[in-house]
């Protein structure tokens, strides 16, 4: 019922005319109450005098003949005061000043004080060489201390005006921040930018939420790019995109739609990426029927569906079991000239492997092999997945033969499909031996995969056999189910084994593990 509200609240949004683009209230109020920016400051420095400036006045003249041998013989006069007279008499050549810098470096070290940085920094970004730029910052910032970006930031601006500088120089530095993941460093320079009347470009804005999106920091993505439109950032529509994604997965769906709408409303052209996103966060959601008219409504605005639009549509019909409409949707990529890939038969296969249709799966793979495309671990899982739910054993263990001619190694997921045929043939110590296996191997066991294990000896009334998978779940921290711990107790009690018993459930109780419902007061009375 919730999903067909949506679809057409969504159908009426997209459907209505498109209303006259308004400027938010907080943006005009934001800026009446804005106070005017800080004046920046203008350091001065005294000239060099007699040794100082027959030093500087050699060495500039050594530099600009590029005579580094003779340089290389003043290298033990080198101080402070005057790498930087140096460094701000040929700042006008970025190469020179560069070159300079990196052998004050390997020869002095110690003469390249913040402030010479500082200066570097100046000449590279006025000069449009951020790359450059960044790779100064970051050995910098990776080597400082706590306090250290703020005596950064205070040095680059002290030197501003001296340098006669661009405002580009914050912005790489807000950059270089985002790409080191540092948020709060980031934030602070974006806040002092503010202070003296600068704003980072939109690209180092993308940047900084695109590493808050990769650590999953949502909220602080969303009062960020608030925090952007306040300060009058235009965002482009990579912006809007991450803004999109970051609405869909926080479950607000009618948000992101707002926010494509928001796009069409400035002139800026969703791209394929931006109904991607939306179809993803509807298929996430289920709501299959909304990501169809999302769809639709992308082929009527002129962008073509490519291949990750099928591939999320695809796996959204495959989740909800409607392997039918998916295959029609596989049907339409040639139709229309969009070439399925790995992903999409990937796809394919592994829901008919979980439908217990191995014979479909198997279609599937042969296709994949007359398009060109080679197949993977994970088709060879889903393969695999599909013959053992069957009982098909013989044949899943020819494929997992085939995996070493091809270079592809097994993972957890082939080991637990052979667990799960071996459990379907009813054979749980042969599985066991298949879990042994996938442990030496390196490969870890999930929880659904002991369970099915421990049910099958459960069922063949081993249930020493059960005890150990028992004690293979405890080893891992993996709780147990209440029906499995309750079978596996009361048996246990039933055979006078109480003291096995009662030594297990207080190991399980010492490692927190016990499930909700089951009371082991209760079960041991209930023998008496």
């Amino acid at each position: 019922m919730n999903n067909l509200k949506h679809f057409r609240k969504f159908s009426t949004f997209l459907d209505s005319p498109k209303p006259p683009l308004q400027i938010p209230v907080n943006l005009v109020t934001s800026k009446q109450r804005n106070l005017a920016p800080i004046p920046l400051p203008h350091r001065t420095i005294s000239d060099p005098k007699g040794q100082d400036l027959d030093f500087i006045n050699v060495a500039h003249s050594h530099l600009i003949h590029s005579d580094w041998s003779k340089l290389d013989s003043l290298s033990t006069g080198l101080t402070t005061f005057r790498v930087k007279h140096i460094l701000l008499k040929i700042q006008k050549d970025y190469v020179l000043s560069l070159e300079f810098f990196k052998w004050v470096e390997v020869k002095n070290p110690n003469s390249n004080t913040l402030e010479n940085h500082s200066i570097v920094l100046h000449v590279l970004t006025k000069n449009k060489k951020f790359k450059s730029a960044e790779l100064i910052l970051r050995k910098l910032l990776e080597s400082g201390s706590v306090d250290f970006p703020a005596k950064l930031f205070e040095a680059i601006l002290l030197s501003y005006r001296m340098c006669d500088s661009s405002p580009r120089v914050f912005d790489s530095l807000f950059k270089c921040h985002a790409h080191l993941k540092k948020f709060r460093n980031a934030s602070d320079t974006f806040c002092s930018m503010k202070q003296y009347g600068f704003v980072p470009n939109i690209e180092s804005c993308n940047a900084f939420m695109s590493s808050l999106l990769k650590l999953n920091r949502i909220d602080v993505a969303l009062g960020f790019y608030k925090e952007m439109r306040r300060s009058r950032i235009s965002p482009n529509v990579y912006t809007f995109n991450m803004v999109m994604s970051a609405f869909c997965k926080s479950g607000n769906l009618e948000k992101a739609v707002e926010v494509l709408r928001e796009m069409e409303n400035i002139s800026l052209k969703p791209t394929v990426v931006s109904y991607n996103t939306l179809i993803a966060g509807h298929c996430n959601r289920g709501l299959l029927s909304v990501a169809t008219k999302l769809k639709s409504v992308m082929e009527k605005n002129g962008v073509h569906p490519d291949s990750v639009t099928y591939n999320t549509l695809i796996h959204g019909l495959c989740k909800e079991g409607k392997i039918h409409e998916a295959n029609k949707l596989f049907s339409e990529t040639k139709r229309t000239g969009v070439a399925p890939n790995v992903v999409t038969y990937n796809t394919l296969i592994n829901a008919y492997s979980q439908a217990g249709n191995s014979e479909m799966g198997s279609r599937f793979f042969e296709e994949m092999a007359n398009d060109g495309l080679k197949a993977d671990i994970l088709t060879y899982n889903a393969l695999i997945l599909g013959l053992c739910k069957e009982g098909k054993t013989k044949k899943a263990a020819f494929l997992v033969k085939e995996l070493d001619k091809l270079n592809l190694v097994p993972n957890s997921s082939t080991f637990s499909a052979l667990i799960s045929g071996q459990c379907a043939r009813k054979n749980p110590d042969r599985a066991f031996q298949l879990y042994k296996s996938m442990v030496r191997g390196g490969c870890h066991p999930n929880k659904p995969t002991l369970t099915l294990l421990a049910s099958t000896f459960i069922k063949n009334e081993d249930y020493d056999g059960a005890m150990g998978v028992l004690k293979e779940m405890l080893e891992r921290s993996i709780a147990p189910d209440l029906d499995m711990l309750t079978e596996i107790s009361s048996t246990f009690l039933r055979c006078g084994r109480e003291g096995t018993i009662i030594k297990l459930l207080q190991e399980i109780e010492a490692r927190r593990l016990m499930p909700e419902g089951f009371d082991k007061t209760t079960m041991i009375s209930s023998t008496d």
